[in-house]
């Protein structure tokens, strides 16, 4: 029996399912978490299946969030998607439950849960649940409201498929899930759009970003500044690909500063893996998009200077 026949024996036992994703979502964290829901409710209409984590009115258009007691999650089946690492997963009460699986898409450097479906070469978690659904596809029924919320997931991590990550099989899955009723072009506009404050922002990262000589970038975004913008840490999360449109830039780091004066840090890359450095400093992720944590103004600074001591060994 393989990792897939195990999950769906599972499914097919527990009479409660509660899905859960990280904390702070993207579009494929919301995806893969609806998308697999809206499968588990067509196909199995007699289950009871939740989906927790905190309200985000602003992917609300991708999927809505259940509020449930904590008694639920007695005798439960509980699946986390896209979620490298416990600590970041969103609704503590992950634990609760009576079995725990995960299905993610990033190393698999700190396992959790009793059945680990993990693909890294995926190009997202929500391409993932759908090769899950499409391996039983004689068992399993994929509305179009799953398919919506997958290709939702797919377009946000894969950067509207500018991403390397981005395959044949990713184009396939994105195309079969448009015959399903899914509108890619719809969705990449509703993922491209932003508010105003943003696209002001916007213009502040540009005029503001520090390009080191080697091709490293960083830009410091203090609660000052987000306060000159109307905008809290949710609201930054649209400007971290900006820098990558910028020719002489190879990797950069936005750091946003957090009401206790630490600072939350985007890490990215147009080729050389940046996720060793996030792990030096209490994070992870993939090889080009990784998250860490900087306590104060001088890891702010060490972080700095291991990217662009990464860039400079790397450059051509």
């Amino acid at each position: 029996m393989n990792v897939q026949e195990e999950i769906l024996e599972k499914i097919k036992k527990y009479q409660k399912i509660i899905i859960h994703r990280h904390q702070r979502p993207d579009p494929d964290a919301i995806g893969s978490q609806t998308g697999l829901a809206e499968i588990l409710k067509v196909s199995f209409p007699t289950k009871e299946i939740f989906m927790v984590g905190k309200k985000i009115p602003g992917f609300a258009w991708i999927g809505e969030m259940d509020e449930i007691d904590n008694e639920v999650f007695d005798d439960a089946l509980v699946i986390v998607t896209d979620t490298a690492n416990a600590p970041r997963i969103d609704d503590r009460r992950f634990d609760q439950g009576d079995m725990l699986i995960k299905i993610d898409h990033h190393p698999n450097d700190e396992p959790y849960g009793d059945i680990m479906l993990v693909k890294t070469e995926a190009s997202s978690c929500s391409e993932i649940i759908y090769d899950f659904y499409h391996h039983f596809k004689d068992e399993l029924t994929l509305p179009q409201n799953a398919a919506h919320a997958l290709l939702a997931g797919i377009i946000g991590d894969t950067g509207r498929y500018l991403y390397p990550a981005t395959t044949a099989h990713t184009m396939k899955v994105a195309a079969a899930l448009m015959e399903l009723g899914a509108d890619n072009s719809k969705i990449g506009q509703q993922e491209n759009e932003m508010p105003l404050p943003v696209a002001r922002l916007s213009a502040y990262v540009y005029e503001n970003l520090e390009i080191m000589s080697h091709g490293a970038a960083y830009l410091i975004l203090t609660t000052e500044i987000l306060d000159k913008f109307d905008l809290k840490d949710s609201g930054t999360s649209g400007i971290v690909p900006l820098p990558g449109q910028i020719s002489d830039v190879v990797s950069w780091a936005i750091f946003v500063q957090q009401d206790d004066k630490s600072y939350r840090v985007r890490l990215r890359s147009k080729g050389e893996p940046i996720n060793e450095i996030a792990k030096l400093h209490d994070g992870g992720g993939h090889p080009l998009a990784s998250g860490a944590k900087a306590k104060d103004d001088e890891e702010v600074k060490e972080i700095i200077t291991q990217l662009d001591q990464l860039t400079k060994e790397n450059e051509v």
